[in-house]
Parts: structure tokens; C-alpha cells; sequence
């Protein structure tokens, strides 16, 4: 049972991008993407509870592939159709198309990248930062121009499958996940106020009660003596590794 607590977290990531989907075709832009942000919240907390747990397998890797595919391409992708490029009719849905291919491209490549090198550096930017940027900006739909997000929208597809190295997040305490979650509730609770708190999205608790739950499970790993001590020995080993490198 155990060992299928962060796949479940992976398949409610998976589940919030089927409901994001739904909820786009039937007009409700404002729950759509805050269930994309529910899905980034979860998508944080699977890879951290795995290994909290200590459970973490292939199996989990590819489940959250699949996932990440629906909630941060798929789902992004119909959200710009409808909103940014609804003007452009089905040229806009075949434009919109383009992000969740290249996003699984990156996916896929990804998936056959040896640990150690992920580890280090992805090789173009994670499909849930972009999708979740994507998420983002419909929010910012009455200040931003569509010319605008047109060239945000087609950097990020190519930037997704690009071979530039970014820095490994998992190393970085203060990650994306965190900046964009953060920023999100933000402007919510800044729209929830500015309503005179009237009218609150019925999945903005939903949002905020795994936001909390990702807090702790982050609290909880960074207490957790064996990975402190697994940080510990990696400090060790780059030390050995930069005196080698000094003596050569």
C-alpha cells in the first residue's frame, strides 16, 4: 500500500488534467486552470513522497510521463485555443497542437536520459514549468496581447525539445514548482479580494489544501535524517572529486 501512495498522487495529476480538459470545453476557463495548477502540485508531491517512502521505481517514472503529457500539454494546449487563439478558429487549434507534441518529445527523451545526467541538468525546459507558465498567462489574458503570447507560447515548445542545458531543480531549494504555485495563489487570493471574497472558485480550497500538504512534505524530507545524511556523503564525494581534479 505504501508503494502506491506517490502513484496515486501521479494518477490525480493525470485526473485533474482529464476534469482541466472538461471543464475548458464547457467554458469554465478559471476552474480548467486552476485544476492544471492542482495537477502541478500533485506532479511536485508524487517524486518527493516516493522518496520520502523510499518506493520510488521505473514504474512511477513512466506513470508520471503519462501524466505530465495530459495536465501540462494537453490540457495547456486547448486552454490557449480557447482563450488566446479562439479567433483563429481550427488554425488556432492546430497551432495550440504543436505544444503538447514537442512536449512529449521532451518527455520521451527525458525518460531514456541516464539518472546521474538528469540528476546534474534536464536538456530543455520541464514540461510542467512550461505548461504551468502557459496556465499562467491565461490568468493574464486581459493584460497581455496576443502577439505576445503567441511568442511565449512557440519558445517554450521549442525550448522543451532544445538541447539547452538547464541546472537540475531537484538541487535547487527554492525550485520552479515553488515560484509558480506561489505567484498563482497569490493572484487568485488578489482576484478572491478584489471580489470582496464573493466569489471563490470552488477548487481554490482543493488548490490550497495540497499547497499546504506540499509544505510539509517538503518540511519532512528536509528533516528526514537519511536524507540529510545522503546530502551529506554527496558533499563528501564532490569534495574527493574537486581534490583529484586540483592534484591532475
Amino acid at each position: 500500500m505504501k508503494k502506491q501512495i506517490p502513484n496515486l498522487m501521479t494518477l490525480g495529476n493525470l485526473y485533474c488534467g482529464y476534469l482541466s480538459i472538461s471543464y475548458i470545453i464547457s467554458g469554465d476557463v478559471r476552474n480548467a486552470t486552476i485544476l492544471i495548477f492542482i495537477a502541478l502540485m500533485l506532479d511536485a508531491l508524487d517524486g518527493r513522497m516516493a522518496r520520502i517512502l523510499g518506493v520510488a521505481d521505473d514504474m512511477g517514472k513512466q506513470l508520471d510521463s503519462l501524466a505530465d503529457i495530459v495536465s501540462f500539454g494537453v490540457a495547456p494546449a486547448f486552454l490557449a485555443s480557447y482563450t488566446y487563439l479562439i479567433d483563429f478558429d481550427q488554425y488556432g487549434l492546430l497551432i495550440a497542437g504543436l505544444f503538447p507534441l514537442f512536449g512529449c518529445y521532451r518527455l520521451a527523451r527525458f525518460n531514456i536520459t541516464p539518472t546521474e545526467e538528469s540528476l546534474q541538468h534536464f536538456k530543455g525546459i520541464p514540461i510542467t514549468f512550461a505548461g504551468g507558465l502557459v496556465a499562467f498567462l491565461v490568468l493574464l489574458e486581459n493584460w497581455i496581447h496576443v502577439s505576445i503570447f503567441i511568442i511565449i507560447f512557440f519558445s517554450l515548445a521549442i525550448l522543451m525539445v532544445s538541447t539547452v542545458k538547464i541546472p537540475s531543480f531537484k538541487k535547487v531549494k527554492l525550485n520552479y514548482y515553488t515560484v509558480i504555485i506561489t505567484l498563482f495563489l497569490l493572484y487568485m487570493f488578489y482576484l478572491i479580494a478584489k471580489s470582496g471574497f464573493k466569489s471563490v472558485p470552488e477548487f481554490f480550497y482543493v488548490a490550497i489544501a495540497i499547497y499546504i500538504f506540499f509544505i510539509i512534505a517538503r518540511y519532512i524530507k528536509a528533516k528526514t535524517p537519511k536524507f540529510r545524511l545522503k546530502k551529506m556523503r554527496t558533499i563528501k564525494v564532490r569534495k574527493r572529486k574537486l581534490l583529484r581534479k586540483k592534484k591532475k
